[in-house]
């Protein structure tokens, strides 16, 4: 009886989250005034069902995403995150780094090298260009993009990120996790390049591209 009354909060949450997103296939989420709205959805060039699950690589069109828009794609049936942040974003991030488990990103399982390069807060290729797997490292949920600096109920000093309500998690707007939540690692980053400044292919690497240069 113990196990029914944890397991149950855990996982219709997971099977909720799961479902929205794969019904939605690419959406965008952006801020609109103190929230968040839909807007239109942004094209993207998608494989088929199979080749997804076969991990076939994904492209994404990033051309029409503003800044503190969200991309949300599928890659091996997962969700991938692609958002473009603001200057105020980028300059907080190296700030938070005493509040954060692993702020210089050494776990090398959560990212790939290339994208601690330059600057390693950022966790990206790109410095206003997220991506990030869109599924907390506890038990799997989908968190909330919180991207506004702002005091939030969960965090008073919040300066954007992404915060889980499943067992409330939190991380930064590089994916990095803070310090005493459930979630024991910062989200993944999952391969990808850049085939042109508005093209970027999920699940190929740089340096298996043949368009390293894109990097």
């Amino acid at each position: 009886m113990a196990n029914e009354g944890v397991s149950e909060p855990i996982i219709e949450p997971i099977n909720t989250g799961r479902r929205r997103f794969l019904t939605a296939t690419t959406a965008v989420v952006g801020a609109v005034g103190a929230g968040f709205a839909a807007v239109p959805f942004i094209k993207s060039w998608n494989p088929s069902a199979r080749a997804k699950l076969a991990g076939a690589p994904v492209t994404a069109d990033i051309s029409a995403l503003a800044e503190g828009q969200r991309l949300i794609m599928e890659w091996r049936g997962q969700p991938i995150w692609i958002v473009r942040r603001s200057k105020a974003t980028l300059q907080v991030l190296p700030t938070l780094d005493s509040r954060l488990r692993d702020p210089k990103s050494q776990n090398p399982d959560q990212q790939p090298a290339y994208v601690l390069k330059g600057n390693p807060e950022y966790r990206s290729i790109k410095p206003d260009v997220s991506v990030l797997v869109g599924l907390c490292t506890h038990l799997g949920c989908s968190p909330e993009m919180k991207a506004e600096i702002r005091p939030e109920p969960f965090d008073p000093e919040w300066k954007g990120g992404y915060f889980c309500p499943c067992h409330k998690s939190r991380f930064d707007m590089s994916g990095r996790v803070f310090q005493g939540v459930p979630a024991p690692t910062n989200l993944a980053v999952p391969p990808h390049h850049y085939e042109n400044d508005n093209t970027i292919v999920i699940g190929v690497d740089p340096s298996q591209s043949g368009n390293a240069g894109a990097a």
